[in-house]
């Protein structure tokens, strides 16, 4: 019954966003559609530690992602949003480290998502633009519990320094990771920062996208999460 409750709520809330043009805001600077930003790890037990000492939260062990060379552990970030920790699995040795995330000397963004209903759909509108992309390609993690989570993801072949998001489509009866992860955080505010932010802007304005553009030095994603601890910011 927690399947069928997830999936309504889901995909009610993700309808009411399509409604409009561009993917909606929530109530805080949080793209309404963000599914879930990835934060990199050499080591997972040492991500997990840099959450929990920041917020008081402690994502738990999600699972591993088979082929890949990865697993991760998660953390409720609010309704529909949630924190991925990604790091190397031991077990998978030999699996080429693609995230780069064995090179990485402390934890930091390395990606964002976003959902959408019909990932066909999507990379059909994408293709209409010009916009080049890898996919959809199905994926799927094995849970502590024994279950299986599966989805399609579609990623974009210019990513603009790790700029924009992949997508991604849930598979039917899966529970959103937001809904059974630790709960206590809520990310209030996501933004990315561009030496040219206009054309970034422009670009996710094709993409259907609306986010807080800002100009940096350097390309960067930034994500603040308000915890038991006050708010703190992670970045790319």
């Amino acid at each position: 019954m927690q399947m069928l409750i997830s999936r309504r709520t889901f995909l009610g809330a993700a309808s009411a966003a399509m409604i409009m043009p561009h993917e909606l805001y929530g109530k805080d600077k949080v793209p309404a559609k963000l599914d879930h930003i990835l934060l990199g790890s050499n080591d997972l037990d040492a991500g997990v530690a840099y959450i929990e000492e920041r917020s008081g939260v402690r994502p738990a062990l999600g699972g591993v992602h088979p082929g890949r060379g990865t697993r991760n552990a998660l953390a409720s970030l609010g309704e529909l949003h949630y924190l991925e920790v990604i790091a190397p699995d031991p077990q998978q040795a030999g699996v080429p480290d693609i995230l780069g995330l064995q090179s990485l000397t402390t934890p930091r963004l390395i990606g964002w998502a976003v959902h959408v209903l019909n990932i066909e759909e999507k990379a059909g509108l994408l293709a209409d633009a010009g916009i080049v992309f890898d996919g959809p390609v199905a994926g799927s993690r094995n849970r502590p519990d024994g279950q299986v989570l599966q989805w399609k993801a579609l990623r974009l072949k210019e990513d603009r320094h790790g700029l924009l998001p992949f997508f991604i489509e849930w598979g039917p009866g899966s529970v959103h990771p937001s809904e059974d992860a630790p709960q206590g955080c809520r990310l209030t505010r996501f933004e990315m920062l561009a030496p040219d932010p206009v054309e970034l802007r422009k670009t996710m304005a094709t993409l259907g996208i609306d986010v807080q553009v800002a100009k940096g030095e350097q390309p960067q994603l930034r994500a603040t999460i308000a915890g038991a601890h006050g708010e703190f910011t992670l970045a790319s």
